[in-house]
């Protein structure tokens, strides 16, 4: 039973589905919070300062770095929103696996309360056989 409850949590979409846009859109949330990402764009901002100001190598955006300035704001816009879209899409599937969590728990107190309730009247048909205080 629970092993059904957790292979329908997997199979569980939110409002967005299991598109191609949504599913994008988490995996580069994902990516902008990697090590990776933080270490990458630290290099390339590194690399845009030094090689515009002070080896005149690419000499493309002199200071104050506009372009520069100009790529982390259009970053940022694209970057927000899709970010929210995974958030909101991992909080429709963790509210979908706590609901699963919660029959699933109601299923074992029933089948418990049951199972005491079986002992109990077992219990009883035993007591009477042996202390002969009931029909037998």
């Amino acid at each position: 039973m629970v092993r059904t409850a957790q292979h329908q949590g997997s199979q569980h979409h939110s409002a967005f589905g299991s598109d191609l846009f949504g599913r994008a859109a988490e995996r580069f949330a994902r990516f902008l919070g990697s090590p990776a990402y933080i270490i990458s764009q630290t290099a390339v901002v590194i690399v845009w300062i030094l090689g515009n100001s002070y080896f005149l190598i690419f000499n493309f955006d002199p200071k104050p770095w506009i372009m520069l300035n100009l790529v982390f704001s259009t970053q940022a816009a694209y970057a927000a929103p899709l970010i929210l879209l995974a958030q909101t899409r991992q909080a429709a599937r963790d509210k979908h696996l706590s609901e699963q969590a919660e029959m699933h728990r109601e299923q074992l107190a029933d089948a418990q309360q049951e199972i005491l309730d079986l002992n109990t009247a077992l219990t009883k048909a035993i007591h009477a056989k042996v202390v002969g205080d009931g029909p037998a």
